[in-house]
């Protein structure tokens, strides 16, 4: 059972994140085969200050 994991920033309402889960799905299945049941997909929601990249935190580059 394949597991696509996604980490983002936190900020996308539901039906957001429901476009996002079925387009992976299908892609998912477009692309490896299998099918739709078997593909599951874990979201996590990350504050920017937990996220950095090149030593700076996302919170300083793109403050709200």
């Amino acid at each position: 059972m394949p597991i696509i994991r996604v980490e983002m920033f936190k900020g996308r309402n539901r039906e957001q994140k429901r476009a996002l889960t079925r387009a992976l799905t299908d892609a998912f299945v477009a692309t490896c085969g299998g099918k739709p049941e078997a593909v599951t997909i874990v979201l996590a929601d990350v504050q920017k200050e937990d996220w950095a990249v090149a030593g700076e935190l996302m919170a300083d580059k793109y403050p709200d």
